[in-house]
Parts: structure tokens; sequence; C-alpha cells
């Protein structure tokens, strides 16, 4: 019975995740823009209500007692401005609890996501950047940058595969190095481990996941060398980045064992 509710109840809370994108998108975030015509401040107000909401979500999946979710200093988090915020990707609920927390987020989404009628409103109303090309991600991250937000990107690209060592693409590095902006890191752990890459939302683990969130120390960027080009840098700077959070995961597993 414990196992059919949470079946049941899994299923609720992405019903609910649908149709709340859908409620944004078509009401609340163009009712919001009609009444504050600077587009900045708009799109400001709209990261705020996308944050009550994720709250929200968050909320409800503990209630229907399917997870539980910790946050490990959560007051630091207050002070982020203009920060690229990262973070391996176990699960599909991620971003989720990142923009729950992180003020002002602002998140790196795939192009094909603008498409989505369920989320496209929001993604465009909160000024979420587009990775279609590179070299417009990058002015558009140092604008968004500029203005005080805090970049969600997840240096994967995608969930992480179960069981397997981290491998980081380079956009990340090559933000933080051409853009000169500070970097936090956060670490996910999951147990029992669910909603991976290619599982089904209805494959519930055995008991209600604990999901736990922990601001880590950042990577220090390697430092610029004479005539060094930013492509160098930015492989140095991602293989120390996929080595930092490598290392962490693995002392969690020996940790476990």
């Amino acid at each position: 019975m414990n196992k059919l509710w949470r079946i049941f109840a899994t299923g609720l809370c992405f019903t609910i995740f649908a149709l709340g994108g859908l409620v944004l998108t078509i009401l609340i975030l163009p009712l919001q823009r009609v009444f504050c015509k600077d587009t900045l401040a708009a799109q400001q107000q709209s990261r705020k209500t996308v944050q009550y909401a994720t709250k929200l979500f968050i909320g409800i999946m503990q209630f229907t007692k399917t997870s539980h979710f910790t946050v490990k200093n959560r007051r630091k988090l207050s002070d982020f401005r203009g920060t690229v915020v990262i973070c391996n990707h176990p699960s599909l609920i991620d971003v989720v609890l990142l923009i729950s927390v992180i003020p002002n987020a602002v998140c790196i989404v795939k192009a094909n996501l603008f498409k989505n009628p369920f989320i496209r409103g929001v993604l465009s109303n909160t000024g979420y950047i587009s990775n279609d090309n590179a070299e417009q991600l990058i002015e558009d991250c140092r604008d968004s940058l500029a203005q005080g937000n805090n970049l969600i990107i997840f240096p994967e690209g995608t969930r992480t595969t179960p069981n397997m060592p981290l491998k980081f693409k380079r956009g990340v590095a090559n933000i933080v190095i051409r853009c000169g902006s500070p970097i936090q890191c956060f670490k996910l752990k999951i147990n029992p481990t669910t909603l991976t890459k290619n599982e089904k939302w209805y494959r519930v683990p055995v008991r209600k996941f604990q999901v736990d969130l922990n601001l880590m120390p950042a990577v220090p960027m390697p430092k610029a060398q004479e005539e060094a080009p930013i492509s160098l840098l930015s492989r140095i700077y991602t293989r120390e980045l996929e080595q930092f959070y490598n290392k962490e995961l693995e002392s969690n597993v020996r940790l476990k064992s």
C-alpha cells in the first residue's frame, strides 16, 4: 500500500507541476507583465513568482511523503549575487530544488524547451537563457550576471548516469573565465536514487527518498598564463572541476559502505 501511494503521489506531483507551469505561462506571468512595464524588473518579479511556485511544489512532495529535502547552509545562499551556481545532476527534480533556494536564479536551458507549451512562457518571462548559440550564450550570461542574477548550470549538460563518473562539458568553465564571475559549487545526494536518467517516473524507490543539498568550497580558477588561450584554460578548469566532484562523490560512496 505504501508503494502504491507513492506511485500515485508522484504522478499527482508531476501533474501539479505541469498544470502549474501552464497557469504561470498563460495567466500569472502575463498578468504581472501588464503591471510592470520595465523588462528587467518584470523578469525579476517573474523569477520571484517561479521561486515561490517551486517552493510550493517541494512542499507538496514532502506533504505527500514521497520525499524529504534538506538544504545545508541555507542562510549563506541569500548573499549570492552575480554568481555561477553549479551542481551535479542525479535526478529530474534537481533544478526545481535549486530554483527554490537560490535567489534571483536564471537557468541555462535547452533551446527546444522554449517550444514546450507547459513551460515556454515561464522561460521567456523569467529571462532564462537558451543554449542555442554558443557565442550569444556567453553574451547573455555576461549581461545576466552583471544584473546581479545567479546562473544555475549543470556542468554535465544532462542527468548523471547512475554509478558512472561525472563527465563535465566545457560550458561552465568558458562562462566563468570569459565573464570573470564568482562560482559556487553544490553537491546533491539522493537516497535511494530515483528519477535518474532513462528511469520512468513510476519506478518509485523502496522507501521515501531523501534529498540533501550541500554548499561546497569553490574550486579556484587556474591562474592565467601569459598568452594562454581561453580554450586551454577552459580545458584545465573543466578537468579540475570534474576531478573535484568525482572525488567528493567517491568519498560519499566510501562513507556509505
